[in-house]
């Protein structure tokens, strides 16, 4: 019974043996299967589609222009000075006062000023006489006339009727008495227009007086401030009649309501430059911006700076800015409104061989021609080309892409997304 047990056993041993290399030789199949399985599938399945950074083609306002640097001005500024000579006897302002047109700002002594008025309003009295006692003459010399005339008309109406009877002697006296008595009416009429000229010479005189009198009250010329003071109660002012003179004024007037900026266009911006066109004034001092106006221009380049004088006119009624006062100035030279815009990193090339690289609904890639207007810094106006308002455009680099490839377009917002490194 034991050797037939071992027997049992010898025959049972390989027969393990067996079972366990079939199992063996199962899995190293099952293994290979599956990886060649994988490795297949690998090698047809799709190939994987680029993401490709885009943005929407939509109409925009766009303008270009010139940041200039520029100094505050008054509108017009003044040394009052005064017309007669005299001592100042009263002052009423002093720095920073504002005063309007008209006001009174300064009163001169000027005692023989007075004087003169004096003997101007004596000289015009004694005119007054003058013709006065012209006119009594007329008055005489008329009447002396008038008996002389009557006297020769008579005798000559005797000598006429009774011929002989008047010596003719006494007609030719009588004659002669009546030209000199009419001749004595002329000189009193000739007195008389000379009385009248003469009161005319001295009312005129009077006038004149009482004219440069009336520069005794200095007054502002303008509304404005008072930004130097010259002379103190006292002070001898000198007339400031003659630009030869050292003549010391009274105070400086400035009128800072309303400012001007004085801005050098290039030559090459001067033919953009239009009147009354709008434009930002930045002031960095006071970190506010405020409204401004072209109001003038000289028409004329600087040889020396090929620039032109350009004067931006800032109201100031709060007095705000203060003259001398550094601002910068945005002149818009070339505006676009309400035009189809991409951003600058969209375009590929430049002038006539400019292209864009859109998406379609597909996915495919195409180039598109365009012609370029205005650009400025992040967009760039599409004038002409087989772009339509909303299209999908490529921005960033475009290494790699071409014609017909088909790509996802993850939409990005140009004003606020960093351009895309190339």
């Amino acid at each position: 019974m034991k050797k037939d047990s071992g027997q049992e056993k010898l025959k049972a041993g390989p027969a393990r043996h067996e079972r366990f290399l079939a199992v063996a030789v199962l899995l190293f199949l099952s293994s290979s299967i599956t990886s060649c399985a994988r490795n297949g599938g690998a090698e047809t399945s799709a190939p994987d589609v680029p993401v490709v950074p885009a943005v929407k083609a939509a109409r925009a306002d766009l303008s270009n222009g010139l940041v200039l640097t520029a100094e505050f001005i008054p509108f017009q500024e003044i040394d009052v000075m005064a017309k007669v000579s005299g001592y100042i006897r009263e002052i009423n302002v002093d720095i920073g006062d504002r005063v309007h047109q008209g006001q009174h700002l300064a009163t001169l002594e000027i005692p023989e000023m007075q004087d003169d008025l004096a003997k101007a309003a004596a000289a015009t009295d004694e005119a007054d006489a003058e013709l006065a006692t012209a006119r009594d003459e007329q008055r005489r010399a008329e009447s002396a006339h008038g008996i002389a005339h009557l006297s020769y008309s008579r005798i000559l109406d005797v000598s006429k009727r009774e011929p002989g009877l008047v010596p003719q002697e006494d007609v030719d006296e009588a004659n002669s008495r009546d030209l000199v008595a009419e001749a004595q009416v002329s000189a009193a009429k000739s007195r008389i227009a000379a009385a009248e000229q003469h009161i005319r010479v001295a009312q005129a005189e009077q006038a004149r007086l009482k004219t440069m009198f009336q520069y005794a009250i200095i007054t502002a010329p303008f509304t404005g401030v008072i930004t130097k003071r010259y002379a103190n109660t006292g002070s001898l002012i000198q007339a400031g009649t003659s630009s030869q003179t050292q003549a010391m004024p009274v105070v400086r007037l400035a009128e800072n309501g309303l400012l001007r900026l004085d801005l050098p266009v290039p030559e090459s911006d001067v033919p953009l430059v239009r009147l009354g066109e709008q434009v930002d004034v930045k002031v960095s001092a006071l970190h506010r911006t405020f409204p401004g106006k072209v109001a003038r221009f000289a028409d004329e380049v600087d040889e020396s700076t090929r620039t032109m004088k350009t004067e931006v006119d800032v109201p100031n009624p709060d007095l705000v800015l203060v003259p001398g006062m550094y601002a910068e100035v945005d002149l818009i030279t070339d505006q676009r409104k309400n035009v189809i815009a991409v951003p600058v990193e969209a375009v590929e090339g430049a002038g006539d061989s400019a292209t864009v690289y859109t998406v379609q609904p597909s996915g495919a890639i195409r180039i598109v021609p365009v012609r370029l207007g205005i650009q400025t810094a992040r967009q760039v106006e599409v004038r002409s080309g087989a772009l339509s308002e909303g299209d999908t455009v490529i921005i960033g680099s475009r290494a790699g892409l071409k014609a017909g490839i088909k790509v996802q377009p993850k939409l990005m917002n140009p004003a606020l997304d960093p351009a895309p490194q190339p």
